[in-house]
């Protein structure tokens, strides 16, 4: 017996992967340059290299958010700006 998916099912999926994204795009380069920043401060004996890059990751980390929200929303008025000719 198949089960037909209704319209709403793929929205519904089309959400959450939308929402994981932007938990990714934020939280790689906040981890990543938290660890360099952890490795260079036991590396060099200092305690500013991991802040420094805790917030070059968080601005990093942003401005991704900010293209890929904005991306999306441009590809969502093309949609329904655009006539059917």
């Amino acid at each position: 017996m198949s089960r037909k998916k209704k319209p709403y099912d793929r929205q519904v999926f089309r959400a959450i992967t939308l929402i994981m994204q932007f938990g990714i795009n934020m939280l790689v380069p906040i981890c990543l340059m938290s660890a360099a920043g952890i490795w260079l401060d036991k590396h060099f004996g200092t305690d500013f290299w991991m802040i420094l890059l805790f917030c070059m990751g968080a601005v990093a980390g942003g401005q991704n958010v900010y293209r890929m929200a904005r991306t999306i929303y441009e590809d969502g008025d093309d949609k329904h700006t655009k006539k059917d000719e």
